[in-house]
């Protein structure tokens, strides 16, 4: 438990910022388009007139808030450690917490009819954001080189990390507005893809990430157009998932 728990804050430190901005707002926007007309709704009642592409990225700029809450308690909860070859288990979250159990706490809060409008809305920010965050495949670390912080590399002959490349630097290398790419991303989602993607625990996208991660970590420590071309694939995939089981998760939560 207590090695476990230190591989859990060795992680700590790791950049936050999942998919980037124009990610998140992606995953959004793709949620949008697939939410019921109840949880639709709901939404509206606690968010006003702003929309999930919106919120989905307030986790990631309250990093400059300097609260406590922002700075420490809420630091762990992007992101979530299981080593290579183990199956993630209760016991491996520390006692701060991480992205399994935040969106289990948020849940809860958001399914209470106690919790005050503004810890809803606080809880769907949130809820938002992590679900895009366990689809990120580096965010599921494996507890040993801070989410792929530590694996410092060319991306494109600037220096960068492959955690950065994973969240941002793929993406933005289409030269894309987040509209554009959703657009680009829903026109192609088809039918069956649906039927399969329908799938609202936690876990399993978590187990999706864990699987893909062993496959992402480059021989040299420069990589660009053929590293690019390998791998925008799933990038373009955990986007798209990530999108619509944000509207599967809240359609579950609010009906």
């Amino acid at each position: 438990m207590k090695k476990l728990a230190g591989l859990c804050l060795l992680v700590m430190s790791f950049s936050l910022v999942g998919f980037g901005q124009t990610g998140h707002r992606v995953t959004g926007e793709i949620a949008e388009r697939y939410l019921t007309d109840k949880a639709r709704a709901e939404i509206r009642a606690i968010l006003g007139n702003y929309s999930l592409a919106e919120i989905t990225t307030y986790s990631d700029e309250q990093r400059a808030n300097p609260s406590e809450f922002w700075q420490k308690t809420a630091n762990p909860w992007h992101y979530m450690t299981v080593p290579d070859g183990e199956t993630y288990h209760d016991d491996m979250a520390p006692e701060e917490g991480d992205a399994i159990t935040a969106i289990r706490d948020y849940t809860a809060q958001l399914k209470d009819p106690k919790t005050s409008k503004a810890d809803k809305a606080l809880a769907l920010k949130f809820l938002v954001h992590t679900i895009a965050d366990l689809h990120q495949p580096l965010h599921v670390g494996n507890g040993t080189d801070r989410g792929g912080n530590d694996v410092k590399l060319d991306f494109f002959w600037q220096r960068s990390n492959l955690h950065r490349v994973w969240d941002s630097g793929m993406i933005d290398r289409l030269q894309l507005s987040y509209t554009e790419l959703t657009d680009w991303l829903h026109s192609k989602i088809t039918v069956q893809q649906l039927k399969d993607w329908h799938n609202t625990d936690p876990l399993v996208w978590a187990k999706e990430s864990q699987m893909l991660r062993m496959s992402l970590y480059p021989e040299g420590d420069s990589i660009s157009w053929e590293y690019q071309y390998q791998h925008i694939d799933t990038v373009k995939l955990r986007l798209s998932q990530a999108g619509v089981r944000i509207a599967y998760y809240l359609n579950e939560v609010f009906e």
